[in-house]
């Protein structure tokens, strides 16, 4: 069972986000094509992260899941997973509607009000990602630095691994922060429908609109 406390005592920002950022950034740029398209999946996502931690809290323990960003296993059902999109974000996993509805909304509160650091999870796919990109840089460079017989080259690549796992976290949360999240000021929930099964799960869309701050 996943820990339903975002594992953070402060807010990770370093920085007070306000709720016209991407409103005034948007203005300030809007000859940039797809710039709306943008700021909203990165609201999007941080909604997405959110609404699975509320999920996490206010689930009985018997039933509670562990919150995944972007992918859920095919082999868990009750996998809680996300995929974020420009109109909304889907959720893998058998919930209620109503469930979900009520965690949807409070994490909107929540996050506008303050809660900052609800935009982070560390099961976030970007994590992975940025884990894969370091560990294939860094295997690249002991190949290159390490001498060419295979016992040296096994030390650097097993050197590689070892310091991603110890980076990939922090270094993910950080493009979490600064990249791929953003509080959602501008965003309201439209709908939240259910849908029979999308990518082999049973699912919820919840459909969001932009509004202007």
């Amino acid at each position: 069972m996943a820990d339903a406390t975002p594992p953070f005592s402060q807010s990770p920002f370093d920085f007070a986000p306000h709720a016209t950022q991407d409103t005034e950034l948007l203005h300030q740029l809007n000859f940039v094509p797809g710039l709306k398209e943008i700021l909203m999946v990165r609201q999007v996502h941080a909604l997405e992260h959110a609404t699975v931690w509320v999920l996490s809290e206010t689930m009985p323990p018997a039933q509670s899941t562990t919150p995944l960003s972007f992918f859920s296993s095919a082999a868990e059902v009750n996998q809680l997973g996300g995929m974020s999109t420009s109109e909304g974000f889907y959720l893998y996993g058998k919930l209620e509607t109503l469930t979900l509805r009520r965690a949807v909304q409070q994490a909107l509160q929540r996050m506008t009000q303050g809660e900052w650091d609800l935009a982070v999870h560390p099961r976030c796919g970007t994590n992975l990602s940025v884990g894969m990109l370091m560990t294939a840089g860094l295997a690249l460079g002991a190949h290159f630095v390490m001498p060419r017989d295979p016992v040296s080259q096994l030390v650097g690549l097993g050197a590689a691994a070892l310091t991603t796992m110890q980076l990939a976290p922090e270094i993910g949360g950080w493009v979490q922060k600064y990249l791929t999240t953003a509080v959602p000021f501008n965003l309201t929930v439209a709908d939240i429908r259910s849908i029979a099964e999308h990518q082999g799960h049973p699912a919820h869309f919840v459909r969001v609109q932009w509004i202007e701050r």
